[in-house]
């Protein structure tokens, strides 16, 4: 219940581009708000993006504004978050999160499933 799976994790050169996905086991997948989070070494866990049910009230992080771009398709069951113009401060483990009731929040506190994130490198 609630299971969530990212993928697309990988290691990139600065200026390059990766897409995340993240899949998610419940038929009720268009009921969820969707945020990515991030979290790097010795860093506490950042706001990336956040998606409302039906695509919409998409917010991001001022850090990645106009580089990346978060999705859903609720037929497939997944969101996404493609990352172009890579850095390498974006280096982090990328988490996906649903939350069930509520809007979309860049506070992750208020998810209430997580994936078990994938490695995001990017080299200089």
């Amino acid at each position: 219940q609630g299971h969530v799976v990212e993928s697309g994790g990988g290691l990139v050169q600065a200026g390059g581009s990766l897409r995340l996905s993240c899949a998610a086991s419940e038929r009720t997948f268009s009921s969820y708000a969707m945020g990515w989070f991030r979290q790097a070494p010795g860093k506490e866990r950042e706001f990336v993006a956040r998606i409302w049910r039906s695509g919409g009230s998409i917010v991001y992080t001022d850090s990645v504004k106009g580089r990346f771009s978060i999705s859903r398709d609720n037929a497939k069951n997944t969101a996404y978050l493609q990352m172009n113009s890579l850095k390498p401060e974006d280096t982090a483990v990328y988490y996906c999160a649903a939350r069930e009731f509520g809007p979309a929040s860049s506070r992750w506190d208020e998810y209430d499933y997580w994936g078990q994130g994938t490695q995001v490198t990017v080299s200089s």
